[in-house]
């Protein structure tokens, strides 16, 4: 090998491999996605506020509070008494929507964490349970001899409202409460009246009875669903009093037509019914 052969330079080639494409590369992409989704998140969160009131705040917010099923009023907190003391009756005012309101409503006041308001409720829907629960042993014959028959326990059902409690007796195809298209009860009507009477005497509480109508056809020159409901309410408050019930105890007789019918079909047979209420003890009287 020649001198000139082995001065010869050495030459390495390094490859530079670039990762990712360069500029065409994906890793800012998701960095941009996540900035992207933020602002959606940001903007969703502005609207809501914007769109919504205190009290529907207030309920989104207990939506995910645990606290919920123990707890009837919420600070915000997530312990034991939802961010309040067991005096906050006597140190927080108003607290949720009653907060914001310089005069606030009664059931927007504070109720603290007594209980009281909560109890009296309950004990309030707990005696109208009973009441109800007694109907119905009178009417499937539960309690001894039967007051009325099975078949006529379908005309009648019972519900507990912030009213009070509820029982709405109602027409059957083919198997009426009142005669055709007048305000005199059948035997059915009147034997169901005076078994709801005696019911309700074992308690102080005032009623209320209400008459519904189904629709007339519009030829009709004069539409009989305004006096034919008041009548019918009228009937079954003279039953009542017929059967020994306190007619003091009686506060209010409506006739409200057609105007609330429970049917879809409004000239349906179903829309024929009296309501009888058995108002709460502690309601408010206007």
């Amino acid at each position: 090998m020649s001198a000139r052969d082995s001065a010869a330079p050495i030459i390495i080639k390094r490859k530079k491999v670039v990762g990712g494409g360069g500029h065409h590369g994906g890793a800012w992409k998701v960095a941009y996605a996540d900035f992207v989704t933020a602002m959606m998140a940001f903007f969703m969160l502005m609207w809501l506020l914007n769109a919504t009131t205190e009290k529907q705040r207030k309920g989104i917010a207990d939506y995910f509070s645990p606290t919920i099923p123990i707890n009837r009023i919420s600070g915000g907190g997530d312990g034991a008494f939802g961010g309040e003391s067991v005096f906050s009756e006597d140190q927080i005012a108003q607290i949720g929507s009653g907060g914001s309101a310089p005069n606030p409503t009664e059931e927007h006041q504070s109720r603290g964490q007594t209980g009281m308001e909560t109890q009296g409720a309950d004990s309030e829907n707990g005696k109208l349970e009973e009441i109800a629960k007694e109907i119905d042993k009178a009417l499937m014959g539960k309690s001894g001899e039967s007051m009325v028959s099975e078949q006529l326990a379908r005309h009648i059902v019972t519900r507990v409202t912030d009213e009070g409690l509820i029982v709405e007796f109602f027409d059957i195809k083919n198997d009426p409460l009142f005669e055709r298209n007048s305000a005199q009860p059948t035997p059915i009507m009147i034997e169901i009246v005076s078994m709801i009477a005696r019911v309700f005497g074992v308690v102080s509480n005032e009623i209320a009875i209400n008459g519904h109508t189904k629709t007339y056809p519009n030829i009709l020159k004069v539409n009989p669903s305004w006096d034919l409901s008041t009548d019918r309410a009228a009937a079954v408050r003279d039953i009542f009093t017929g059967a020994g019930f306190d007619a003091a105890r009686i506060e209010r007789i409506s006739g409200f037509a057609d105007r609330k019918r429970v049917a879809t079909n409004p000239m349906a047979e179903r829309n024929n019914r009296i309501e009888i209420i058995l108002l709460r003890s502690d309601r408010k009287k206007s």
